[in-house]
């Protein structure tokens, strides 16, 4: 039978290589002494120990006597305190008691300058002076009857003419009369258009309609309408 000729070698190997499989199975770790358990806060970050603070800073001034102190005995006052406050008693002026309003009959009192009561608007420095929105409500009236007076007054240069209510009445049913006569038209027709004639008759129909839906809305929306003289 076949032998390999690297037969020899491959059995060298083996028994120079045959101690590394003696470590396979469990590891033999040295066991932990059961002294050496861990501790409460043992893994957490320790910070530096705190340095004392240096003799050489000074203490904040203290506004209280210290507990060493001793008060300072045997200064007197030739003061006559009680002739001065005599003087000042009797030079003093009056104190002026707070106005109060009475709202009971049990006699319940308060006090009448922060009870609405005093007019104290009176004492304003805009008071009685037109107020700034009025001003300029009074500008925007201006304004307008301005501009209104120059369109009337471009209006009579080019000869234009303003409808009267009752013109405008008029017109406006005699437009809603043509388009509802351009309506019954436009619904008498057939349903099928296979002729050009029909189409085109269907179409102007579409535009009168259109076109009085139009004028109606414009006469409707503006209540003064001017047209010109012919």
């Amino acid at each position: 039978r076949y032998i390999s000729t690297f037969r020899p070698a491959v059995k060298c190997d083996a028994e120079k290589n045959k101690a590394q499989w003696k470590t396979m199975g469990p590891a033999k770790v040295a066991v932990p002494s059961p002294k050496k358990f861990l501790q409460k806060h043992s893994k957490e970050p320790k910070l530096p120990a705190r340095k004392k603070e240096q003799d050489s800073k000074k203490l904040p001034a203290l506004s209280v006597p210290r507990r060493t102190d001793h008060p300072v005995i045997g200064i007197q006052s030739k003061k006559n305190f009680i002739n001065t406050n005599a003087v000042a008693a009797i030079t003093a002026l009056p104190k002026k008691p707070q106005p109060i309003y009475v709202d009971s009959r049990q006699g319940d009192k308060y006090l009448l300058e922060t009870s609405g009561l005093v007019p104290k608007y009176i004492k304003k420095k805009d008071y009685g002076v037109t107020p700034k929105y009025i001003m300029r409500r009074k500008e925007v009236k201006r304004a307008q009857q301005e501009y209104e007076a120059s369109i009337l007054e471009h209006l009579k240069e080019k000869a234009m003419k303003r409808l009267s209510d009752e013109e405008r009445t008029s017109l406006l049913q005699g437009l809603k009369k043509n388009w509802e006569e351009a309506y019954r038209d436009f619904r008498s027709l057939s349903l099928e258009i296979d002729t050009i004639p029909k189409r085109l008759y269907k179409e102007k129909l579409e535009l009168q309609m259109k076109q009085l839906e139009h004028d109606i809305e414009i006469i409707e929306k503006h209540k003064v309408i001017y047209i010109a003289n012919e």
